[in-house]
Formats: structure tokens, sequence, C-alpha cells
């Protein structure tokens, strides 16, 4: 499809032309280095805009004037990738010819309203707002322990290493909260604004020259931004030990989480055989961790691998039946250790490229998945949709082996169920 990318000086616009929906999607996208202290921050503010602006004073009334506009929608999210801490405002509307000319562009003008335009008295965010959006931060932060199997991936990432960036949690921090003010949050923001690099996507069908000249209209961000750094965390050093720790909650399973480093990963490595290495490993239902350790030998309820690309480690996370941890354990370090010696078949790297290819489907039917595609082209250097399939198809047992022997395990946390005392 059509790709157009226009620097505009203090940002860059990303046109991304196709026929494929009805909606144009519009995503607004910020990122800067992430600083553990500002998270929850972050969050709060990202939160508030979304709350009213200087003339729309409520949620409620948000809402009314998005199904004024025949149902536009607006969100936003935040999260960490690798280095950065990326904060992104999406809007999604029906094209022109289905609703009325000149209905995008109030979209664009309450997009932007948003952003330029929050409801600020003397300085400060909105009191009222204010409190209504840390309640609701508050709540959420309390529940951080209600969802276990990604409470043990925080404290395993956390227990990994607590000065690298891939310890932060991406929600924040409930002993930060009480720090935030509505004045120390407006100077987030205006932080945010002045300083953050941003990057406009625009995705649908649509006239390339028009949009251009609208959005130049009304996005007009003042500051000119610095160059771009990396999203990806340094190469780690080979763990000279694997460490063991274990916590304990009332539960009645075990949450493993065993988290490896990628050490020195070639930029082809960490794009296209990792990806295959991890399909056949446990990123399906083929994979070797769930047919062994979960299917063969009953060790786990799920398991599962995940790799991450920006911060060159590897999730091995599983539920596991009290008392099972150390025969899953030996068994997933087995598989491990198969990769690695190269025990695999081509007909398992045939299946692997198919499952990678077919995602491609999923993506492309997708308005959102496309634009997140498009997004991770800007921010990691990732290639194109086309050229990822073409590359993919390419790679050979060699090359997954050659990653396979970079995985190194580095922690094994465990969550228990239980306490100290009975343990």
């Amino acid at each position: 499809m059509p790709y157009e990318k226009i620097n505009l000086g203090s940002y860059q616009l990303h046109l991304i032309k196709t026929t494929a929906f009805k909606s144009i999607q519009v995503k607004v996208c910020f990122h800067n280095n992430i600083q553990k202290e500002k998270v929850t921050e972050r969050n709060f503010l990202v939160n508030l805009l979304l709350c009213s602006t200087s003339q729309i004073r409520s949620k409620k009334e948000l809402s009314i004037i998005c199904q004024d506009l025949y149902a536009a929608q607006i969100s936003a999210s935040n999260r960490r990738i690798g280095n950065f801490m990326d904060t992104s405002f999406n809007l999604s509307v029906l094209e022109d010819k289905y609703t009325e000319e000149g209905n995008f562009k109030k979209c664009l003008s309450l997009l932007h309203q948003i952003l330029f335009e929050p409801n600020v008295q003397e300085g400060a965010f909105y009191e009222k707002d204010y409190q209504m959006i840390k309640a609701e931060i508050e709540s959420s932060l309390k529940a951080t322990k209600e969802n276990l199997s990604r409470y043990s991936v925080i404290r395993a990432l956390e227990n990994m290493d607590s000065e690298s960036p891939l310890s932060i949690r991406g929600e924040g921090y409930l002993e930060d909260l009480d720090k935030i003010t509505p004045k120390s949050l407006y100077q987030h923001y205006i932080e945010m604004i002045d300083k953050d690099i941003v990057d406009i996507f625009v995705i649908g069908n649509f006239d390339s020259k028009k949009v251009l000249e609208e959005i130049k209209e009304i996005f007009k961000f003042k500051t000119f931004k610095k160059e771009k750094g990396t999203a990806i965390l340094e190469n780690p050093k080979v763990p000279k030990k694997i460490r063991n720790i274990t916590e304990y909650e009332d539960m009645t399973q075990t949450k493993l989480v065993v988290t490896c480093r990628l050490c020195e990963l070639t930029e082809q490595e960490r794009n296209y055989p990792l990806t295959l290495y991890n399909i056949i490993l446990g990123g399906s239902g083929d994979s070797k961790l769930f047919q062994e350790v979960r299917e063969k030998n009953s060790l786990c309820y799920d398991i599962r691998s995940v790799p991450n690309k920006a911060d060159n480690c590897l999730l091995i996370t599983a539920g596991i039946a009290k008392g099972g941890k150390e025969k899953a354990l030996k068994e997933i370090q087995n598989q491990l250790k198969k990769m690695a010696k190269g025990e695999f078949s081509e007909e398992a790297i045939l299946k692997a490229k198919e499952f990678y290819l077919s995602s491609f489907d999923v993506i492309e039917d997708s308005m959102t998945k496309l634009a997140e595609s498009y997004y991770m082209m800007e921010l990691l250097g990732v290639d194109d949709i086309e050229t990822k399939k073409r590359k993919m198809k390419e790679v050979t047992k060699e090359e997954i082996v050659s990653v396979a022997k970079k995985v190194k395990v580095d922690l094994v946390y465990a969550l228990e169920g239980g306490s100290h005392e009975e343990a």
C-alpha cells in the first residue's frame, strides 16, 4: 500500500493509503527516554486529558460530541518500549463520503482540543477531574496482584535487573501517586508537548494533499525535536550463573517465570530467526514447550515463551501445580538445550514460517494493527510487511540454531502458594 513520510520540522507525518476500510485512523505518538519516577505521572496525565478540555467539561459531554461526529472514537495508551516511554492518542472516524463533507476535519479539531486545550485553571489541572482520575488509578494500582500471572512477570523483571528500564512497571507505582499534584501534572503535560518526539500516522482512504494541509493547519507543535535515540536496550552480558528467587502468595498453584538474556544478537537475528526460534520453542500450540512440558508430561496448566526484541530478553511463563516446579523447570531447560543443539525438524521450521505469515492476515485486516506495524518501522527500524514476508521465508535452520545458542537463562522466578513458614 502507498506510504509517504513527511518531515514537518517539529514532527513527522506518515500517510498510509488503503481502500480496505471505511474508516480513517489517526495516531498521534509521543515518545521520550523513560524515567521510572515519571511513569505514574504520565499514566495519570493520559487519563486526565481524555476526561475534559477547556470547552468540554466532562467525559459524558465528550462522548456525546463523539456520537454527533458519526460515532468517532478517541482513545489513548501508555507503555514502555525498550528505552522509551510511548504515549499514543488514537482517533477513528468514518470517511466523509459515508458521513458528510468536513466531518473528518471536525474530528481532527476535537483531537487537537484534547491535546492542546486541557481543562487548566491557574497553571493546574481542574481539581474535580484530578480527584476522579486519582481514585481510578489508585484502585487500579491496588489491584495489581489480582492478576497473578501478570504480577509474577512484573516481579521477575524487577529481580532480573532493578537498574534497567525493563524492570519499570508500565502501570506505575502506588507510592508515587500521592506525590502528583494538579500543578505537577500540568508541568509534565508541558514537558510532553514541548520535548517529546512526535509522529502522526494517518491510515485509510483519503486525499493525501488535503489531509496534509489539514494536519499542518490543526497540529502546530512549536518545538523542534532532538534526534531520535534507540529504543533497543544495550546488549546484555552473558549471565555468570542462573539465579533462583521464590516469593509467596495466597494461591493454589505456582507461577513460574524463566527470564533469558538474548546476548549479542545481530539486527537480522533479532528481526527474523529469533521470531521462528520462539514459535518453535513456545510461541504456538505446536511448540516444544507446549507439546513436551504440558501435553506429553502434564507438568503445567499452561506454558508459553515470549521474546521482547527491544529489551533483548525472552520470557518463559508457566502455571504449575504446587510442588511440580523442579520437574517442569528441568524439562524447560531440556527443551532449551535441544533447540541449541538443533534438535528440531525442517517441518517444524516450515510450520513456524506458515504460522508467522498467517499473522499478517490479522494485521492487514485491522487498521489499529496496521498503524502499529508502521509505527514499529519508525521506532525500531524494522522492515515493511512485504519485506518481512520475503526475508522470513529465507531464514535457515543454521540461523535459528545460532540464535538458540545466544539465549542464556538468567533468572528462575517462582511465585508459589503458601508462606515462608510452610516452605
